[in-house]
């Protein structure tokens, strides 16, 4: 054998494992610089050193097949990602880590190994190491570089929101405002819509866990979800928000203005218009006001704030499954 054709067949024996293997088949993934212009399968950037402590977004379009996660309002970390085939399609929505294993096989597909994985819905939807073909192609989870999945994991908890959505990832602007957190799913709420006034608080419901707040001006309420479970809602009025608002991403800081008002940072915006100051809402928004104070005490750092102008859908009355946010 010739010295070049040695040295062809050691390049195809030891770079493709590398590159595209590990072990069940799943793809190790690599690690590319910022930079790069063409995302290949399996390709991820990770930067945890640009933001170390704060509170962590994860957001997947699932156009671009593409995760990007963000700690303190900075991108620390992109990846290429494999989601629901059609028939299995990943479902778009707001979600929270309810349950996270180093590792698991699967409830449903008996054998299936999914190394760090974070469980979104009880129904069978997570976050895992799995194999990455460059399209669309497992039964509903998202699939993520081995490698890339592990790192993930070490910077996520119980109750970090992860954004699903069917737009493309653009902040600033979006093919079509409010489309985040879409997807042809759901309805509004069938229960009777509250008054001016109006409020319905029950903390017992959830007594612990990782809070959201959702202002959807379709709906013209608040609704705060602790846990996945609703413990309130109550009827809003605006004046002065864009009718195409769009929706708007936010996390609580753990720190306060001169007034004693908690600081929140900007993660994530899809639509034409520019986000709000949470702090200027209060100018914006007319709510009882007993029931903003209840909300203000059960916020702790870490939070998490919609402000869209999509409508809540009713799966969000579906126990631990979260989906919350769905067009008509």
């Amino acid at each position: 054998m010739k010295r070049e054709q040695l040295a062809l067949l050691l390049v195809l024996t030891f770079a493709i494992p590398v590159a595209a293997s590990a072990a069940g088949g799943h793809t190790k993934g690599r690690a590319v610089h910022p930079f790069t212009t063409e995302f290949k399968p399996g390709d991820y950037v990770w930067h945890p050193e640009i933001s170390p402590a704060g509170p962590v977004v994860v957001i997947v379009s699932l156009p671009e097949q593409q995760m990007y996660v963000y700690r303190n309002g900075v991108r620390i970390g992109r990846s290429t990602v494999s989601t629901g085939k059609k028939g299995n399609a990943t479902p778009t929505g707001m979600f929270t880590i309810l349950q996270k294993k180093v590792s698991h096989e699967s409830n449903i597909y008996k054998g299936a190994k999914m190394p760090h994985m974070q469980r979104l819905t009880w129904t069978g939807i997570a976050m895992h190491a799995g194999r990455l073909p460059g399209y669309a192609a497992s039964h509903g989870c998202v699939r993520l570089p081995t490698d890339f999945a592990e790192k993930l994991y070490s910077v996520t908890s119980h109750g970090t929101s992860v954004i699903i959505t069917d737009d493309k990832f653009a902040p600033g602007e979006t093919a079509e405002p409010g489309q985040l957190l879409s997807g042809k799913i759901g309805a509004s709420y069938s229960r009777p819509a509250l008054s001016a006034g109006q409020f319905e608080w029950h903390p017992e419901k959830a007594p612990t866990g990782p809070l959201s707040i959702i202002l959807s001006t379709a709906d013209k309420e608040a609704y705060v979800y602790r846990d996945g479970i609703e413990i309130g809602r109550a009827a809003l009025t605006t004046t002065g928000l864009d009718q195409d608002l769009g929706s708007h991403v936010y996390s609580a800081l753990d720190k306060f203005d001169a007034d004693g008002r908690r600081e929140w940072i900007s993660t994530a915006s899809f639509g034409d218009a520019r986000a709000p100051d949470v702090k200027d809402l209060a100018q914006r928004v007319t709510i009882a006001p007993e029931f903003l104070e209840h909300t203000r005490s059960a916020v702790l750092a870490g939070a998490t704030l919609v402000i869209t102008d999509v409508r809540v859908g009713s799966q969000t009355l579906s126990g631990p499954d979260v989906n919350i946010l769905t067009t008509d």
